[in-house]
C-alpha cells in the first residue's frame, strides 16, 4: 500500500511554523542563487543585445577591446573598399570609422568618479545601430564640439544633461541629446563627432570598424579576407561575438561569487532541513508504527517522508525566485573590468533560471530529508511501540 500525499501535506500544516522557518530558510538560498544567475544572464543580455548579427566589428589583432585597438586611416580605407559591405539608402557604404576612449567623469550627489566610454561617431553609426534612438534634444552637428549621452550616463554623471557641459581633451563640449539604447551597453557611452575627438584626444588612428554585410552568409569570406591582408593586421568578429567576450571575465567572477555564498548558505538550509525532518521522525514513532502495523511498507513510510522534504524544498523555490523577481527592477552600475569603463545592467529572470532555481531548492530538500526519511523507514513496529 502507498501513503497517500495528503498525508504529508497535513503533516506539514500541523508544523506551520516549523515548516514556514525551513522553507523560509530554503528562499533565501533560492533567492541568492538565483540573483547570480539573474546577474550573469542580465549582464549578458546587455552586452549581447549591444551587437546586432549582421554587423562586423573590426578592430587590431591581439587588441581585446575597442580601447586597446588602432587603426589606421590607410587601413581604414582598404577595409572600406572590400566587397560584401552593405549600401545605403543614400548609396553610401554602411560603414563606420569609430574611436573609443575613456574619462573620468564625477557621479551626481556622491562626486565619486568613474570611467566613462566617450565614442567617436559617424554618419552611418545610428543607421548601424537601429536599437539606440534619440530620445530628447538633437544629434550632434558633425564638425562641432556636441555631444549626445546615454540615458544611463545622462542621470548619473555630473555635466551630462542637455544644455549642460563637459571638459575633456581640452575642449569644452555641449550636451545636445540624449539617446536611449534599450538594454544595450551604448546606454552607459556618451557620443561626439568621431573626427573632432580625434583632434581633441590627439589621435592619429580610429578605434574600431563597424560595417554591416551585405550578405550574412558572406561573414566567414570577409573574415578571411581582412585576415589575411598583411596590410591590415586586424581581425574581423561578428558584433555580438565581440561584446559576448567582453562578458567573460566579469561573469565568470560572479558566478565563482554567487556560487561560493550559494554553497555556504545551502549547507545551513540542508542542516535546517535535516533537523526539521529528524525532530518530525522523533515526534511521530507512534505513527510510524500504527502504520506498520496497519500494513504500510517501509518504502512507503520512506517515501512519504520524502515527500514532505521535497514539498519543503518546492515551497522554499517557489517563494524565493517570487522573491528575486522583483530585483529586475532594479538597474546595478558596475566596472566592464575588459574596458575599465562604467556599465549598467538589470537582472534578468528567464524561465530557464527560474527552472534551475526550484531544481535546486528540490535538491536541498531531498539531500536533508533523505537521511531523516531513512530512518523512519527503518523504525520496527516493536521499537516503535515500546518508544511509544
Amino acid at each position: 500500500m502507498r501513503i497517500p500525499l495528503s498525508y504529508s501535506l497535513r503533516n506539514l500544516l500541523t508544523r506551520r511554523m516549523t515548516t514556514v522557518l525551513t522553507a523560509s530558510g530554503m528562499a533565501l538560498v533560492v533567492m541568492v542563487f538565483a540573483a547570480t544567475l539573474m546577474l550573469t544572464d542580465g549582464l549578458q543580455k546587455t552586452l549581447v543585445e549591444t551587437g546586432s548579427p549582421d554587423n562586423v566589428i573590426v578592430i587590431r589583432k591581439g587588441a581585446q577591446t575597442e580601447v586597446q585597438s588602432g587603426v589606421e586611416r590607410q587601413q581604414a580605407n582598404l577595409v572600406e573598399s572590400l566587397p560584401g559591405i552593405a549600401i545605403g539608402p543614400d548609396g553610401r557604404r554602411l560603414l563606420a570609422k569609430e574611436l573609443v576612449v575613456l574619462i573620468n567623469l564625477p557621479k551626481r550627489g556622491s562626486n565619486k568618479p568613474s570611467n566613462v566610454v566617450i565614442r567617436g561617431i559617424s554618419t552611418a553609426s545610428m543607421t548601424l545601430r537601429p536599437q539606440v534612438r534619440l530620445v530628447e534634444g538633437r544629434m550632434p552637428q558633425p564638425g562641432s564640439s556636441e555631444i549626445m549621452a546615454g540615458s544611463s550616463i545622462a542621470r548619473r554623471f555630473q555635466g551630462t544633461g542637455i544644455g549642460e557641459h563637459l571638459r575633456f581633451g581640452m575642449r569644452d563640449w555641449t550636451v545636445v541629446g540624449i539617446f536611449d539604447g534599450g538594454t544595450t551597453g551604448f546606454n552607459s557611452e556618451v557620443w561626439g563627432d568621431a573626427d573632432q575627438l580625434m583632434q581633441a584626444f590627439r589621435r592619429p588612428v580610429y578605434s574600431s570598424i563597424l560595417f554591416r554585410l551585405a550578405d550574412g552568409n558572406n561573414f566567414e569570406k570577409l573574415k578571411e579576407e581582412i585576415e589575411s591582408d598583411p596590410r591590415l593586421t586586424l581581425e574581423a568578429k561578428r558584433e555580438p561575438r565581440y561584446y559576448l567576450d567582453q562578458s567573460e571575465a566579469m561573469a565568470k567572477f560572479l558566478n565563482i561569487l554567487g556560487m561560493t555564498l550559494t554553497i555556504i548558505f545551502s549547507l545551513g538550509a540542508i542542516i535546517g532541513a535535516m533537523i526539521t525532518m529528524y525532530a518530525s521522525v522523533a515526534n511521530r514513532v507512534a505513527e510510524i508504527g500504527t502504520l506498520r502495523a496497519l500494513g504500510f511498507q517501509r518504502s512507503s513510510i520512506l517515501a512519504a517522508f520524502l515527500a514532505e522534504a521535497l514539498i519543503l524544498g518546492l515551497i522554499g523555490g517557489l517563494v524565493g525566485v517570487f522573491c528575486a523577481s522583483f530585483l529586475q527592477l532594479i538597474t546595478i552600475s558596475t566596472m566592464n573590468w575588459q574596458t575599465f569603463s562604467e556599465l549598467s545592467f538589470s537582472f534578468r529572470l528567464t524561465p530557464a533560471t527560474a527552472l534551475e532555481s526550484i531544481g535546486f531548492s528540490l535538491i536541498m530538500g531531498l539531500t536533508g530529508g533523505f537521511i531523516p526519511a531513512l530512518r523512519a523507514g527503518r523504525i520496527s513496529i516493536v521499537d516503535a511501540l515500546r518508544e511509544s
